[in-house]
């Protein structure tokens, strides 16, 4: 058994579908910070059979997490201090997000034009579809 150490303060991202850590981990620009960072991939679950997890350490006020309601809104974050968890929560959708979804439409303009923002709008809450501002094209999360 895989055995990661305990967080003293920190984040901790679960829930996350498997297979989708590296993503999150590339949209919060982890790869920057100068921090400890675990991705514990496949790890069995009793609710999702399989999911993955990211544990971050130290204090990350300048880390953005609205994005990961866009990217997968099971996703849960919990907040450590002192080895312990002092906050859960469940991100929101955000009403719009800018350059994380990527429009899947070859003929939308931000596949013929470089530089233009992937921008896309929630239009519907209740099942977490998000539309191309340009094309209308809606975001397949598969």
């Amino acid at each position: 058994m895989l055995n990661i150490g305990v967080l003293n303060q920190g984040i901790v991202i679960d829930h996350i579908k498997a297979g989708g850590a590296m993503k999150i981990y590339s949209y919060l620009n982890l790869e920057n910070l100068d921090c400890s960072v675990a991705i514990i991939k496949n790890a069995k679950s009793s609710k999702m059979g399989k999911k993955d997890i990211i544990k971050i350490e130290g204090t990350l006020e300048n880390l953005d997490l609205d994005i990961l309601g866009a990217l997968d809104h099971q996703i849960t974050i919990d907040v450590i201090e002192n080895g312990i968890i002092i906050e859960k929560k469940n991100p929101k959708l955000p009403e719009r997000v800018n350059n994380v979804l990527k429009c899947k439409n070859p003929r939308c303009i931000t596949s013929v034009e470089p530089g233009i923002n992937h921008t896309f709008k929630l239009t519907d809450r209740a099942n977490g579809v998000y539309r191309c501002c340009y094309c209308e094209q809606a975001f397949d999360r598969r």
